[in-house]
């Protein structure tokens, strides 16, 4: 089995190996997710994307390649790149003590519509109701309305990346983020797992990320592609 570390600098790729194998779709070594659940690409031979986002163009109108320092190839004239966004990986050294004072609920599928709308609201674009199958997802409700939640997205046998890090406008600053990172950090550790997360550079939730025990790693870009 790959390690910790090599898995790490490609996450697409060895999530779609292993734990989310059953939503890969691949075109002649270049692996992408099923559309429906997230549109994340990943590959080591760059000269093999060019093919690749041709045929899983197809079945959407945008989708990322995910990598660390390779930068894809595309030349079909009808997908445009929309924007490079410059991330950054980040890895769990040590969970500090963090005080749980709210009460966090595991959200089922009853909860689908709602996270959908709350992360719509506070992070549009990206996020697809099926992206909930990724992973476990936690949420803190006041007066009955759900209104901040954490997720997991990529995983494999070693790592479960946090995310979808969403409170509504109204409930920020009260620390539920926080509780809510930790409570999953949390879950992932007890099945032997390394938590990581990904984020934009220069992200202002990156010292909170820090405070948690998270340490900066490496560059993980994101290449986002839309047909014209």
């Amino acid at each position: 089995m790959t390690d910790l570390e090599e898995q790490l600098k490609n996450p697409v790729w060895y999530s779609l190996n292993e734990t989310h194998k059953r939503f890969a779709v691949e075109f002649d070594g270049v692996q992408f997710y099923h559309q429906a659940v997230c549109t994340f690409g990943s590959f080591f031979d760059d000269s093999k994307t060019v093919e690749a986002a041709k045929e899983y163009s197809k079945s959407t109108d945008s989708f990322f390649f995910v990598s660390e320092n390779q930068t894809p190839k595309i030349y079909d004239t009808r997908i445009e790149l929309e924007k490079k966004i410059e991330g950054c990986q980040m890895v769990l050294n040590k969970l500090p003590e963090v005080s749980i004072t709210e009460d966090i609920v595991l959200l089922g599928d009853e909860y689908i519509d709602e996270i959908y709308d709350l992360v719509w609201l506070v992070m549009p674009g990206y996020y697809r109701k099926r992206t909930f199958e990724m992973g476990n997802y936690y949420g803190i409700f006041k007066e009955g309305k759900l209104v901040s939640i954490t997720g997991q997205r990529m995983q494999s046998n070693l790592f479960i990346e946090v995310s979808a890090v969403v409170t509504h406008p109204d409930y920020t600053r009260k620390g539920l983020a926080k509780q809510l990172i930790a409570h999953t950090t949390r879950q992932i550790l007890k099945e032997h797992k390394t938590p990581i997360l990904h984020t934009n550079k220069g992200n202002l939730a990156i010292s909170l990320y820090e405070k948690l025990g998270f340490q900066l790693t490496r560059d993980m870009n994101w290449w986002l592609y839309r047909k014209k």
